[in-house]
């Protein structure tokens, strides 16, 4: 999994790219659909199996620094391995396991090419999951070299503060929350 964590956005850009709009333009011609092939749910599927394996190596590094010695103990009182991993494992590691769902989530907000490549790079608003749309970084990206008022380069800065401040908030959530699950776990 850390292999595929450390593979560079814009190749899954391209994969997307080269598999799924293919893929998904069939699918809208047999739905009767305007086939874009790029959009929402092209690059909302492309995110998701880049973030995949970004989570799931967090999480089970999380998982594997559980101490031997507390799960031995649940074994030597008789418990089975679905118990162990019910009431010893999971509720030692769930902060964790839900600092790397909100870093995973941190840097999925965060993505720009692959899903700049993949979404149609449209600033009208979607009228379906099909439709091209924008995000903000695909906007930063796409027309930062083109800024060349001061109002324009102004209004980018503006979304990337607005990317900016939307991370934060999410982040000082997750510290709340986490921090409130191991008060509620007990570890």
């Amino acid at each position: 999994m850390e292999l595929l964590a450390g593979i560079p956005s814009i190749v899954y850009g391209f994969w997307g790219l080269f598999v799924f709009v293919p893929f998904f333009r069939n699918i809208e011609l047999k739905l009767n659909i305007l086939p874009y092939g790029v959009g929402i749910l092209s690059s909302s599927i492309v995110l998701a199996i880049m973030i995949i394996p970004y989570s799931s190596s967090i999480i089970r590094e999380v998982i594997t620094m559980v101490p031997k010695d507390i799960k031995e103990a649940g074994y030597s009182l008789g418990a089975t391995r679905y118990e162990i991993i019910k009431k010893v494992i999971l509720p030692y590691s769930m902060s964790g396991i839900f600092a790397g769902i909100l870093l995973s989530l941190g840097r999925a907000l965060g993505e720009t090419m692959a899903v700049t490549m993949v979404i149609g790079n449209s600033n009208m608003l979607p009228s379906s999951i099909f439709a091209p749309s924008n995000t903000m970084a695909s906007v930063i990206a796409n027309e930062f070299t083109e800024a060349t008022g001061h109002i324009y380069l102004s209004a980018l800065i503006g979304v990337g503060l607005l990317l900016f401040i939307i991370t934060t908030i999410i982040n000082i959530i997750g510290k709340y929350i986490m921090k409130k699950i191991s008060v509620f776990m007990g570890v």
